[in-house]
C-alpha cells in the first residue's frame, strides 16, 4: 500500500535540501523503452557507447534495483542571470558573432559561449551530496535505494514525465511551466511504495521554436534528436575530430549549446537558482578565446577544478576553442593559433590549423 505520510515528509525534506521539485513515479518499465532501443539501433547515439552497454538496465528498473517500487524524481533549477548582457561582454543569448561582423584587427580576442549548466560547479558533485542525505533519510524508514544524477542506467526524462515533473518538449528536453527547461534531474529508485504523482499535460501546442533554432538541424522532427548533429554532443561527447560540415555551424560555442532552450517560450518564467554553487565562475564572462588557448595542462585543471568542463580535458576543450576562433576570430588571434598548431596534442594542432586557414580566408576576402 502506497505510503502518503512518508511521501509528504520526503517532499518537505527535499525542499529543505534545495531541490525545487520532488515527485514520484512507479518503478515500472519506462514508456519509451522501445523508442530508446530503436534510437540506439539507428546509430543516433553516436559514440556514446555506454548507452548501448546499459540499454537493458535502462529499460528495466528491476534490473537496477530488485524489488524497486518507486522512482523519486528530483529537480534543481540552475538558471543564472547573464550579467554580460549589461556589461556588453560576451552575450550568451542569441548573439553568435558572424564572420561578417568580425573586424580584421581588434583590441582583444572575442569571447566564447558556454552552456549555462556549466557556468558554476559540477552539478554531479553538488547534487550527489544531497542525494546521500535523501538515501539516509529513506533508509531510516526501511527503504533500499539506488541514487543517480544524469549518468545512471535510468531513462530519467521518462520517469520525470511520469511523475509530473514536466512534459516532453519537441526538443526532447523536459519542460516545467515554472522552471522552463533550466533544471537538473536526479532519481532515487527505492523499495518503498510511495504514492505516485500524476503526469502533466503537454503544453507545447504547435510551437516549433526549438526545432527552428537548432543550428545543425539535430532535432530532425518533434521529439526526435540525432545526437551526432547536436553541438552539445560535438563539443562534449565526441572525443575526436569535429566533422568539417559542422565546424562553421558551431559558431562561438566552446562547451555545449543552449539554442533550443533559449528559444523555448516557457523559459520566460525562469528565475535565478537558489543554489550558490551554480553561480557563474570568472571564466564564463571574463575570459576570451585567446585566454583559453594559452592554457597548459596544469592551468586547465586549475581553472576548471570542480567544473563539468574538466571532463573533456584540455585536448577537447582547446579543440573547441580553435573551432570557435576559426569562426569568429580575427587577425589578432593568428599568433596564438600558430602556437596552438604546434601543440604536441594532434587534436588541438589539427583544429588550430583549420582555424588559421578560416581567418586568413576571411581577411583575404576583405
Amino acid at each position: 500500500m502506497a505510503e502518503w505520510g512518508v511521501k509528504t515528509e520526503l517532499v518537505a525534506f527535499a525542499q529543505e535540501l534545495g531541490f525545487d521539485l520532488c515527485r514520484v513515479a512507479p518503478a515500472s518499465a519506462p514508456p519509451h523503452a522501445a523508442e530508446f532501443r530503436a534510437w540506439l539501433d539507428d546509430g543516433r547515439a553516436g559514440e556514446m557507447s555506454w548507452l548501448e552497454r546499459n540499454k537493458e538496465r535502462r529499460t528495466d528498473p528491476q534490473a537496477v534495483l530488485p524489488g524497486a517500487k518507486s522512482v523519486v524524481v528530483l529537480a534543481m533549477n540552475y538558471w543564472q542571470e547573464d550579467r554580460s548582457q549589461e556589461s556588453g561582454v560576451g552575450s550568451q543569448e542569441n548573439a553568435t558573432p558572424t564572420p561578417d561582423s568580425c573586424l580584421l584587427s581588434t583590441d582583444s580576442s572575442p569571447p566564447g559561449r558556454i552552456a549555462r549548466y556549466a557556468w558554476g560547479d559540477d552539478y554531479h558533485e553538488v547534487i550527489e551530496k544531497k542525494l546521500a542525505a535523501i538515501d539516509a533519510w529513506l533508509r531510516a524508514r526501511g527503504g533500499l535505494q539506488r541514487c543517480y544524477v544524469d549518468t545512471g542506467p535510468v531513462l530519467e526524462r521518462d520517469f520525470a514525465a511520469l511523475a509530473g515533473a514536466g512534459w516532453h518538449g519537441k526538443s526532447t528536453m523536459l519542460i516545467h511551466p515554472k522552471l522552463g527547461t533550466w533544471f537538473f534531474l536526479a532519481e532515487v529508485l527505492t523499495t518503498l511504495d510511495l504514492a505516485p504523482d500524476s503526469p502533466m499535460p503537454d503544453h507545447c501546442g504547435r510551437c516549433t521554436r526549438c526545432i527552428d533554432a537548432c543550428p545543425t538541424g539535430a532535432i530532425t522532427a518533434p521529439h526526435q534528436l540525432d545526437a551526432r548533429r547536436c553541438i552539445s554532443y560535438l563539443t562534449i561527447e565526441l572525443k575526436g575530430s569535429i566533422p568539417m560540415e559542422f565546424r562553421p555551424l558551431i559558431g562561438d560555442r566552446i562547451y555545449g549549446c543552449d539554442d533550443c532552450l533559449d528559444a523555448c517560450p516557457w523559459n520566460r518564467f525562469a528565475r535565478s537558482s537558489r543554489e550558490a554553487a551554480f553561480a557563474p565562475r570568472e571564466f564564463v564572462h571574463d575570459w576570451t578565446l585567446r585566454d583559453f588557448l594559452a592554457l597548459d595542462d596544469d592551468g586547465f585543471r586549475a581553472l576548471f577544478r570542480k567544473s563539468p568542463i574538466k571532463r573533456i580535458k584540455r585536448r577537447g576543450f582547446l579543440r573547441n576553442v580553435c573551432v570557435a576562433l576559426g569562426n569568429v576570430g580575427t587577425a589578432d588571434d593568428l599568433e596564438a593559433l600558430t602556437r596552438a598548431a604546434l601543440d604536441p596534442e594532434p587534436l588541438i594542432a589539427e583544429h588550430a590549423a583549420w582555424a588559421i586557414a578560416r581567418i586568413r580566408e576571411r581577411t583575404a576576402d576583405r
